[in-house]
């Protein structure tokens, strides 16, 4: 699916019809109010994590289909105008991006119609953190999120197919000693593969001040091998914690994907993204642009609106704006009340993680 300009651009065609949005608000139909952008800045990966995509990796979007960091803060600076306040840099590995240290930069300098700044942060598997842990901080970014699905090396190395979790736990402490807090740590909880560690990987989050979150395996790998009755589930992880722990919900939710606990009375929280057996569709706040410009509506969407054509439209600076605008209306307008992952009629996405961003 695409956009394309408003009616009347010269050499365009018109927007296919969407409803109306008033200007600083970005509602779907189903009454969702949407603050939070996540952007990937590149669909390529230092590693190669099994659940994620097959060894060889999978073909890379062509650099030439790629947005330019001027091209990214075009499409976020409209989406704050509309009421965006936070913005998730996601990969791929976003630190891949040679210019990433600019590209935040560039979004921390957006500010809402109000003038409040925009929240930036960052999904890594921080690798590269302990060069640019600093330089990120200074640019203005607020926190990240981090990925780490065992602690155990030869585990690792068999996961991510890359011998590489000194420099991930190296990463993780540059993150801390930068300040980018809360430093959250994310695990892709898998059964018969790191199920075992959900305490030991708790405990190493609490000891350390970070925050645990597991996370449900979803459907969105390269190799569409997926296994719904192999998924280890919320209760599933819970009870392992419990058997440990004391946990105490967290009320307050919002739109936040994990649902937290406090762990032993607090304040070190841990958390479970239960995207499949306990869906939170009906809080979500968020819409997602890819490396190569497409407007998604949630990670199993279906369709896309190309905001890329826009930006390279030969139309006035006005009207490549609306036409990004209708962009953003467009991409609410197709949004789905959830994901139906449980429904017999869902299909995977033709697009791997990687390639959406997470």
């Amino acid at each position: 699916m695409t956009t394309n300009l408003p009616s009347g651009t010269p050499g365009t065609r018109d927007a296919d019809a969407a409803p109306a949005i008033p200007r600083g608000t970005l509602v779907d139909r189903f009454g969702r109010a949407h603050h939070d952008l996540r952007i990937s800045l590149t669909d390529r990966c230092s590693l190669r994590c099994t659940y994620c995509m097959p060894a060889e990796g999978v073909p890379w979007l062509a650099r030439s289909t790629m947005l330019s960091t001027a091209e990214i803060v075009h499409v976020a600076r409209v989406g704050v105008d509309l009421g965006i306040r936070e913005i998730r840099l996601t990969g791929g590995e976003p630190l891949l991006r040679v210019d990433v240290v600019d590209v935040v930069r560039r979004l921390t300098a957006l500010t809402t119609p109000d003038g409040a700044p925009v929240e930036v942060s960052l999904t890594t598997n921080a690798l590269r953190l302990p060069a640019l842990a600093a330089p990120l901080r200074d640019a203005g970014l607020t926190r990240v999120n981090i990925s780490l699905d065992t602690l155990d090396r030869a585990r690792f190395t068999e996961l991510t197919r890359r011998d590489k979790l000194v420099e991930t736990l190296a990463g993780i402490a540059a993150a801390d000693a930068a300040g980018l807090h809360p430093v959250k740590i994310n695990a892709v909880a898998m059964r018969g593969v790191n199920d075992d560690e959900v305490v030991a990987l708790t405990r190493f989050a609490v000891e350390r001040g970070y925050q645990m979150r597991f996370i449900e395996q979803m459907p969105l790998d390269g190799g569409h091998t997926w296994d719904r009755t192999e998924m280890v589930t919320q209760a599933e992880i819970l009870e392992r914690l419990r058997g440990a722990f004391r946990l105490t919900e967290v009320p307050g939710r919002g739109a936040a994907p994990a649902e937290l606990w406090h762990v032993d009375g607090g304040p070190a929280t841990v958390g479970v993204i239960a995207s499949v057996s306990a869906p939170f569709c009906g809080a979500c706040d968020r819409l997602r642009l890819t490396a190569d410009g497409q407007l998604r509506a949630c990670l199993f969407s279906q369709t896309e609106v190309d905001t890329r054509e826009v930006l390279r439209s030969e139309a006035s600076a006005d009207l490549v704006d609306e036409g990004l605008a209708a962009a953003y209306r467009q991409c609410l307008a197709g949004k789905k009340a959830g994901h139906d992952i449980d429904d017999p009629t869902f299909l995977q996405p033709r697009r791997p993680m990687s390639a959406i961003g997470g």
